[in-house]
């Protein structure tokens, strides 16, 4: 087995925890209390400060009676109404179950309160709570319980150990109006607290949504949701929950299609015997016994949040194919989660549609957010590469044409070439990959790449990532749910774009509508990748089946995941 350098992985592969949002309060949401303070009230930094920054609240309520009471919405933008609500409750590390009656998170002491987030690490643990099993519905107000429209489940990111339904662009009202449909956003339990359970039990996080799943399932209709089409979709770690949830039969039932974007697929899920080598070294960090149930009950937040970033710090270390951006991840547990969803063992037959996508420079914010913040020699460039894939992965990418020196200011930097790598080796050939396989096996598939995107908040600390024509992990959000401050022409009309196709996705299982270019259903050999914000299709380029996954495997290949 290759032995690879867990700082030089942190470097060029983990994704999302240098751009990873703050998960305080949305810069998205909007104040209708009139509050002077109302714009530095969005600020984390002044959020904290609950005397200066009350939670939200209005006279402007509307009631829905569902089929567990009388839930109370809030005006969150002109034509929308928006309800939080605790879909499900769980003890720590044990299951969670679904709420029997409507009742406001954690944290909300009327309609227009929103949820505390999950416990995580980076946040002041005023902001946090173990009861966060919370999330926010956007509701048309043209809607009545006749209307019978799709809904659409978003899952946040953050490497599942941060994130939560109130990060910034989330606020789901203009993406409801655009697409005339139902938007939820959710949260679920983060990092220890849902993925490292000291008994061994595993996919507390994934049962989670599953659940809040199961909440829509039973109450959508009384806001005119239909749940017999429910799109669910998420970015990220969001996007691997996505792909969590189509590995789960139990669960396919609960919805029609699904939207991955920026899937960090090249991971695979965990193993089960990577998850007890990460298990026993957390509960050695914790000194609770994985039956000591009183010890466990007693540990402060602060402590299982700290154990939790020393083991994600070390977990590299102790078993390779951990990886170095999400070692905390769901596991294919071979009862919950029933197949790879990869290469490694045979695909199942599936049927529902998906739309896959990834964007222009995926790797960007990790290459040049980290220690590589100067110009790199291009001599760098294969040590690197044989530090983070081993000398034989090394020797062909060095040996292809894909990855060769660039011109920056007159001068080489292996930072270009590491960049180019690191999206397509994590991110987009592995997601390829992912919709060849999906539509050989009887599903259907639309790929996609972004060319536009909009700097994410937290993004801009990393130089490159506000440079123009470059789009970093997470600058597809705010495009999507049409969030972005102030867009260009470019960003509002990619923002229309694709949430016309959204909402023909979420009618119809395809994203194709009359007023813009046809986007090609993927096959078993040619994706069709559609350039999104630019024109025509993106070029193939190393995301050949002959050499990403074949000459050059992936992690999950190379670990036999």
């Amino acid at each position: 087995m290759v032995v690879l350098s867990s700082i030089l992985m942190t470097l060029l592969f983990a994704p999302l925890i240098l751009g990873a949002p703050t998960s305080i309060t949305s810069t998205a949401f909007k104040s209708p209390t009139g509050n002077p303070l109302a714009i530095l009230c969005k600020l984390p930094i002044v959020r904290l400060i609950d005397s200066l920054c009350p939670r939200e609240t209005s006279s402007n309520t509307h009631s829905i009676s569902t089929p567990i009471g009388t839930a109370e919405g809030v005006v969150d933008v002109s034509g929308v109404n928006r309800f939080a609500v605790r879909y499900a409750s769980a003890a720590r590390w044990a299951e969670s179950h679904i709420s029997t009656t409507w009742a406001l998170p954690s944290g909300a002491n009327n309609a227009s309160g929103l949820p505390l987030v999950c416990p995580q690490q980076g946040v002041d643990d005023s902001t946090f709570s173990e009861d966060c099993l919370s999330m926010l519905i956007y509701v048309p107000q043209s809607f009545t319980p006749s209307t019978s429209a799709p809904v659409f489940m978003w899952v946040h990111g953050g490497s599942f150990i941060e994130g939560s339904a109130t990060d910034a662009g989330l606020d789901g009202s203009n993406l409801a109006l655009a697409t005339q449909s139902i938007v939820v956003v959710i949260q679920y339990r983060l990092g220890a607290l849902g993925l490292m359970v000291p008994d061994g039990s595993t996919n507390l996080a994934l049962k989670d949504v599953i659940n809040a799943l199961s909440f829509v399932n039973k109450n959508i209709a009384a806001f005119g949701g239909d749940k017999s089409r429910v799109t669910i979709a998420g970015q990220s770690s969001g996007a691997t929950m996505i792909r969590s949830l189509l590995a789960v039969p139990s669960a396919s039932s609960l919805f029609q299609s699904a939207i991955l974007q920026s899937d960090p697929m090249d991971y695979g899920f965990q193993s089960t015997t990577t998850q007890k080598t990460l298990q026993n070294a957390y509960n050695s960090l914790i000194n609770c016994a994985a039956s000591d149930y009183a010890c466990q009950n007693v540990l402060s937040v602060d402590s299982i949040l700290n154990a939790q970033g020393t083991l994600f710090n070390e977990a590299f270390n102790l078993d390779p194919s951990a990886g170095a951006g999400e070692p905390l991840r769901p596991v294919n547990d071979g009862t919950l989660i029933t197949s790879t969803l990869d290469s490694t063992a045979p695909f199942p037959s599936v049927n529902k549609p998906i739309l896959v996508s990834t964007v222009l420079d995926e790797a960007a914010l990790t290459i040049y957010g980290a220690e590589f913040t100067t110009t790199l020699p291009e001599d760098e460039f294969l040590p690197v590469c044989q530090a983070s894939l081993g000398d034989s992965r090394a020797a062909s990418v060095a040996n292809a044409s894909f990855y060769k020196p660039v011109s920056v200011d007159g001068s080489e930097d292996a930072r270009e070439q590491l960049q180019e790598l690191g999206t397509d080796y994590v991110w987009r050939c592995s997601s390829w990959t992912f919709a060849r396989n999906w539509v050989s096996n009887g599903g259907s598939a639309f790929v996609g790449r972004y060319s536009v995107g909009a700097t994410y908040p937290g993004n801009e600390e990393v130089s490159i990532c506000t440079e123009p024509g470059v789009v970093c992990h997470q600058d597809d959000i705010e495009i999507v749910f049409g969030t972005v401050p102030n867009p260009t022409a470019a960003q509002s009309a990619l923002t229309q774009e694709m949430q016309a196709r959204y909402k023909a996705f979420m009618y119809t299982g395809s994203p194709n509508v009359p007023a813009y270019p046809a986007w090609t259903e993927a096959t078993s050999t040619d994706v069709h990748a559609l350039n999104l914000g630019g024109s025509g299709e993106v070029a193939v380029g190393s995301c050949d089946p002959s050499f990403w996954g074949a000459a050059v495997p992936y992690d999950y290949q190379v670990y036999g995941i």
